[in-house]
């Protein structure tokens, strides 16, 4: 379940037992070794069809290996103290090279018909002896059996669990004679995809699996795997939203997108080009990963890890993807409607989606092939408005009905006029992963990625002529030669392209990366990766404020922006190195990353739609680079304690920085001076095990998160919109501490995590509306400090009061205010003691999951947000408006209907309530989803 400590499927630090082993499936075989226990867990599940319990023996255990020897191999020589380990028989040699490092063999004889004893399994290597002590080590602990499951496909999971298993004993102290029970660390010995977060790190990690998300969320997008994970939130408007679904965490808000980090598979997908939807629009580039294709996603939350950049002061994201062990091929369809009333206006808007994938392991090399269409409407997400205040006293203008008065977030009157910016996007998806296994302890992998969208934005003028036509622009006044329309009898301007703007985009972007592996878990293990995202094809054509509809749907005057050549590169060269005799396991590594910002808006004088780019508008251009070093040592200190120092070195970059506003050269172009700066960010951790079921946490680090490219130098300028950079920005540094403790009582298991954070010289793009020029001005600024503390507690339970039942739950409470700035928004000081913009002062989530038996189950959702502020000086008042943050409440329903083996099919219903809320756009009203899924 979502949003707590434990969890099914899950991982946490804390846990020794799980609540429930992961269901096993097709495609992705589970195999489990778990110690035995003096009674069965309440909570265990019960057996499937596809998973028959074992029952307890002492199979693995230092008797059982001396009366069968062939099951852990020929006898062998005790080894060497220190010397290397023995090389590994290559997979080629062996049936099943399913996980490198694990030879096959015929099983040993065995009599009945249970499963075929497992130790078997572990023999001839190295790594596989590892695995066997592991096993045998479990076996023997004054604990008596719990079940584990035996599955059909039980020898290819096994090789898998052995080979975590394997890992997990090479990082205990090798001097040990006997390894002791670890109680700090929780060996989770299952087939699952491996997270490439930091594992051994004592801080707070949330974790959705594939079953989770198939059990209890109505995804659409990746992004939708976050939904019910404590104080997260993704500002995602509609199916599809590729340009303004931004992730917030515990002390970042939903304008702030450069202040977390999402990687898919360790590839970047965050976009640090920018921050926000200032100017251009900078989220995560989410749709590079398909639901169907998620195994697991990790969260850590905070800057605890000198691996990641500063950018993770929010939080780590890590999307974990589907690779075949053996032939698979999976289709999904999906379709959601949205029935939606506001200011009056009543439409439907819909979308659907297609996916398919294929994929295959073939002795070392294993391939996987996903494409994914998405076809979705969105509701409208601005719209037209006028002040009360800025009404003339003229007499002349077209006069109009339809327009619709209300009060704006600073509660002021207007009156909105028409709507804007509805998206219908078209969106195809390919991803190519390959995989070949060079040496039985060395991987090379390569993933491709293209995503192509095409985009139609569209507006509606709701004013009307005395004989019922729509009305896009007013009566000329003869006096002034400006346009006029009258509302009530009073003149305000009249409409114009800028307020009922058309747009068409057509995006092409590619996504490469490539890495070289270890995972011997011997003494040293390395990793050498590179990616590449590559904005192959961006144009955004747009009419121009002169150009109004209908005419504009035909041609006309226009913009063609490009920003074709931007994109940005990785690279990095990590290390384990496990010191023998040592109870040290140190991270090391090498990181480059490089960012490129070229985008060149174009005046187009016939045809906007069609034609070429004509005259230079406007052109920015820039490139920053981050080089780093970092070091980080896990110590176990003793069995109940554990430390963790870290260090991070940076060495940060920009340059070519330059800005044309015009191609004769009034005004002059700005070409901006190269910037360096260095920087260092330590990091702390501990922990202790109080109690048996009771361990205490603390972390503490650094983060300096570096000004974007776009930030420094992207000046933008459309029809309606306007961004304002600042060269001379500096990084942002914060300060950010937790102490958690985490205890289990049975089934139930809890969290409670006290946070704070302290952040000098805040990245800020603030957005405010110019009546006068008629469009949105963003500028970036520096705030001195924020200040912020709060409290997380998660709550979940598996089987509660009822087989079959699972709940889980947060609540999050913040307080983040401005403490310091010498800036202001209109007087001097309105911005000290006023809270941080989109953090509200209570977050909440609950889910409930009941299985009713193997082919149905149901789950119901709830999510909580207390009042936020979208401006720095807290002005917008009135959240439920257009621009305005509001609270929110909303429930979620899903039920899914398992047909058979490989047929599914599921119903859904997001905002069950249909509250209408609003983050400066609307958010969805009730909307239904269908879907139906195949998998062979």
């Amino acid at each position: 379940m979502h949003g707590a400590t434990s969890r099914p499927g899950r991982t946490s630090a804390v846990r020794r037992l799980p609540t429930r082993p992961p269901s096993p499936s097709p495609s992705r075989p589970r195999w489990t070794c778990w110690p035995r226990a003096t009674a069965r867990p309440a909570i265990w599940p019960r057996p499937t069809s596809r998973c028959r319990p074992r029952p307890p023996s002492s199979r693995c255990g230092p008797t059982w290996l001396r009366q069968h020897p062939s099951a852990s191999g020929p006898p062998r020589s005790p080894p060497t103290p220190g010397a290397p380990p023995a090389p590994a028989p290559h997979p080629r040699r062996s049936e099943s090279p399913a996980v490198p490092g694990l030879a096959r063999r015929t099983p040993p004889p065995h009599r009945g018909r249970g499963p075929t004893p497992i130790c078997f399994l572990m023999h001839k290597t190295p790594l596989a002896r590892a695995a066997a002590a592991a096993c045998a080590t479990l076996s023997s602990l004054a604990l008596t059996p719990a079940l584990a499951c035996d599955c059909a496909d039980t020898p290819a999971t096994a090789q898998a669990t052995a080979q975590l298993a394997a890992a997990d004993a090479n990082n205990a102290p090798a001097s040990s004679p006997a390894a002791p029970r670890s109680k700090l660390d929780l060996v989770r010995i299952q087939g699952a995809a491996p997270t490439s977060l930091p594992t051994n790190i004592p801080t707070t990690r949330e974790t959705v699996t594939r079953e989770d998300i198939e059990r209890t969320i109505n995804a659409t997008d990746a992004e939708d795997a976050l939904k019910y994970l404590p104080s997260l939130l993704v500002r995602k408007r509609y199916i599809g939203d590729y340009n303004h679904a931004i992730l917030s965490s515990r002390a970042s808000g939903t304008g702030n997108s450069a202040r977390s980090a999402v990687y898919a598979d360790g590839i970047l997908l965050s976009n640090y080009l920018g921050n926000g939807v200032g100017g251009l629009s900078f989220p995560p580039r989410w749709g590079l990963v398909t639901p169907e294709e998620i195994e697991r996603v990790d969260v850590m939350y905070g800057p605890f890890s000198a691996a990641y950049p500063g950018n993770s002061v929010g939080a780590v994201v890590d999307y974990q993807t589907r690779m075949p062990t053996r032939f698979e091929a999976n289709a999904k369809l999906s379709t959601s409607t949205q029935p939606s009333e506001l200011y009056g206006q009543k439409t439907t808007y819909r979308a659907w989606a297609a996916s398919a994938s294929v994929g295959n392991r073939t002795g070392d090399f294993s391939w996987w092939l996903n494409l994914h269409r998405t076809d979705s409407e969105g509701q409208p997400l601005t719209f037209a408005t006028r002040l009360a205040s800025t009404a003339g006293t003229g007499t002349v203008g077209t006069p109009v009905s339809g327009a619709v008065a209300g009060l704006n977030s600073a509660n002021q009157a207007w009156a909105l006029i028409g709507a804007g910016t509805q998206y219908h996007t078209r969106q195809d998806h390919l991803k190519l992963k390959l995989a070949y296994d060079l040496s039985p302890t060395l991987r090379a992998s390569y993933v491709l990625g293209l995503w192509r969208n095409d985009s139609d934005g569209n507006s509606l003028s709701w004013l009307r002529d005395a004989a019922g036509r729509p009305v896009y622009q007013g009566a000329v006044d003869p006096a002034t030669k400006k346009e006029f329309i009258l509302i009530d009898g009073k003149q305000f301007a009249g409409p114009s392209g800028a307020d009922f703007a058309v747009t068409r985009e057509k995006l092409q972007h590619a996504m490469h990366g490539i890495s070289v592996k270890s995972h011997s878990g011997g003494t040293w293990d390395w990793e050498l990766a590179a990616s590449l995202y590559d904005y192959g094809k961006d144009d955004k054509r747009q009419n121009a404020a002169t150009n109004p509809q209908p005419g504009a749907l035909g041609g006309g005057a226009g913009t063609l922006a490009d920003g074709s050549g931007t994109g940005w590169n990785t690279l990095a060269l990590k290390g384990i190195w496990r010191p023998a005799g040592t109870a040290h396991v140190v991270d090391l590594g090498l990181q480059q990353d490089g960012y490129k910002l070229s985008y060149l808006t174009s005046t187009i004088a016939g045809n906007y739609l069609a034609d070429a780019a004509g005259t230079l508008a406007s052109q920015v251009q820039g490139k920053t680079q981050l080089q780093a070093a970092y070091a980080q040592d896990a110590w176990l200190i003793s069995t109940d304690w554990k430390a963790v120092l870290g260090l991070r070195a940076e060495r940060w970059q920009a340059r070519d920085g330059r800005t044309d506003f015009s191609a004769t050269g009034t005004p002059p172009s700005i070409s901006y001076p190269s910037r360096s700066e260095n920087f260092l960010s330590p990091k702390a951790a501990l922990s202790w095990q109080a109690t048996p079921e009771m361990v205490l946490k603390a972390s503490l680090g650094r983060a300096v998160r570096m000004p974007t490219v776009s930030e420094l130098y992207g000046a933008t300028s459309t029809a309606n919109s306007q961004f304002i950079n600042d060269p001379n920005l500096k990084p942002e540094k914060s300060w950010t501490g937790e102490l958690s403790a985490e205890a289990s009582w049975g089934a139930l298991q809890s969290r409670l995590t006290l946070f704070a954070e302290t952040t000098r010289d805040a990245l800020y793009s603030q957005t405010s509306f110019d009546a006068t020029a008629n469009k949105n001005i963003s500028r970036v600024q520096n705030i001195d400090k924020i200040g912020t503390t709060g409290l997380e507690a998660t709550l979940g339970a598996t089987d509660w009061g009822l087989k079959g039942l699972d709940l889980s739950g947060s609540v999050t409470y913040t307080d983040s205010k401005i403490k310091a700035n010498a800036g202001f928004v209109a007087t001097p000081g309105d911005t000290v003691g006023k809270w941080q913009p989109n953090i509200p002062r209570w977050r909440a989530t609950a889910l409930a999951a009941y299985r009713f038996n193997e082919q149905w189950s149901a789950s119901l959702a709830a999510r909580y947000s207390g009042r936020q502020y979208r401006t720095l000086n807290n002005a917008d008042v009135n959240g439920f408006a257009y621009m305005g943050v509001s609270k929110y409440a909303t429930a979620d329903l899903r039920v899914l209907w398992k047909i058979d083996r490989q047929w599914s099919a599921a119903f859904g219903i997001d905002n069950l309530n249909n509250y209408r809320y609003w983050n400066f756009h609307n958010y969805p009203q009730r909307s239904y989803s269908a879907e139906l899924k195949f998998d062979l």
